[in-house]
């Protein structure tokens, strides 16, 4: 019997489409199935429903966009008002807001673009040779050449061949290695490029300072700070953007996920006005852009997003949903379920003494959904779950670690 037709992202391609959850309606934190089982959505999907699922209003804004103008580009010399109005909205928001906002449609289009930017600027005001951007490991950066080759998860950089050159990678909590890099390529280094807090490599916060300390490495040495902030951004961890969180000033900013909740396939690049001062020279033309940058149906998606996490104070909740996590994730290391836990705002993971998929599995028969990597699970909810949803969450995941001791 041949496979089915549907070839499924990190996963098994041997694995027959019926062995598959067929998700099919979904509802705030709650998702189901064609056989009718619920399940919570201890992930937001992935790490990106803010405003939980099933939301009217978003089909609203976005069938009305669609009567006016479905679709076009924003290639010279078009515009358009839903994505004027939503960049105008998103650099308000982060801290670059006297910057510019480039669009394109998922995280790993975000990476590539800030990356060739940065080697672009470094291009412009410094030469050629300044093309090496530092990584750290366990950082996710998506899966296009140049994510795939800043990302710090060793994996998913096998099988590929040949990546993009001149990457480097140090340890992702020790601030002495950034330095030492540093030093070591001295005035080649266009960029430094790291998530606020890592998520699928394993959700690691920073270490105290350290964000602080990689901002005073790049100024010191002329290179360029970009923030992912594709899992942090849009409320993740109690701010508007990880840089305010951690009081940190970028030079560039990808987001993607939460500026629409995942209802329709938006991302982009927040440029800093020291980076936009140098585009901007009279006769430069930037070479890069997607079909789909600005498109206006996906930017109305944002905007609507945009006032739903504003009107219900998504961005604050998030901290008290982060300190519910905790309170469930503290319970179960004073029991001696779990070795530790670690995050920040909701986007939590509870570490194990042991491989965590396992547990993952019993927990989605009991209808809980988290994310293993590697000895953690890792949850990162809509910001709209409630208490009690939490609770359970919690519940199910000390029933599964018994039940697979």
């Amino acid at each position: 019997m041949s496979p089915h037709a549907l070839l499924h992202p990190f996963a098994t391609p041997a694995k027959p489409e019926s062995d598959m959850i067929n998700i099919v309606r979904a509802e705030g934190s709650t998702l189901y199935d064609d056989e009718g089982r619920s399940y919570i959505d201890g992930l937001a999907s992935l790490w990106y429903c803010q405003i939980g699922h099933g939301r009217p209003e978003m089909a609203d804004a976005v069938a009305a966009q669609m009567r006016d103008l479905a679709c076009y580009n924003t290639f010279d010399p078009f515009t358009n008002p839903p994505a004027a109005r939503a960049a105008e909205m998103i650099a308000e928001r982060s801290p670059l807001t006297d910057g510019r906002v480039f669009l394109g449609c998922s995280g790993s289009e975000a990476v590539d673009t800030a990356l060739k930017l940065a080697r672009l600027y470094a291009q412009r005001t410094s030469g050629a040779d300044r093309q090496v951007v530092i990584t750290r490991t366990n950082g996710y950066h998506g899966t296009n050449f140049g994510g795939t080759s800043a990302q710090g998860i060793a994996l998913n950089r096998e099988g590929w061949g040949d990546l993009v050159p001149h990457f480097v990678e140090v340890p992702h909590d020790d601030i002495e290695a950034m330095a030492t890099a540093f030093a070591q390529h001295s005035e080649r280094v266009a960029a430094v490029i790291t998530e606020p807090v890592q998520g699928a490599g394993g959700v690691f916060p920073p270490p105290e300072g350290y964000l602080a300390g990689v901002r005073r490495l790049c100024d010191q040495h002329g290179a360029l700070l970009i923030l992912d902030e594709v899992i942090c951004g849009f409320g993740r961890t109690g701010e508007w953007f990880g840089a305010q969180t951690f009081d940190v000033m970028p030079d560039m900013m990808t987001f993607a996920k939460g500026v629409t909740s995942g209802y329709l396939p938006l991302s982009g690049v927040i440029v800093s006005r020291r980076v936009c001062e140098n585009l901007e020279e009279p006769g430069f033309l930037l070479r890069t852009g997607y079909t789909y940058s600005g498109h206006p149906t996906v930017a109305a998606a944002a905007i609507k997003n945009m006032e739903i996490l504003t009107d219900e104070g998504l961005v604050q909740r998030a901290r008290h949903v982060g300190r519910k996590l905790v309170e469930g994730l503290e319970a179960l290391a004073a029991d001696g379920l779990i070795a530790s836990h670690r995050g920040r705002g909701a986007v939590q993971a509870a570490v194990l003494d042991r491989p965590s998929m396992d547990v993952r599995n019993d927990m989605l028969r009991r209808g809980v959904i988290v994310r293993p990597i590697n000895d953690v699970l890792a949850m990162c909810p809509p910001l709209v779950i409630t208490d009690d949803e939490i609770g359970r969450m919690i519940d199910t995941m000390a029933e599964s670690l018994r039940s697979v001791a």
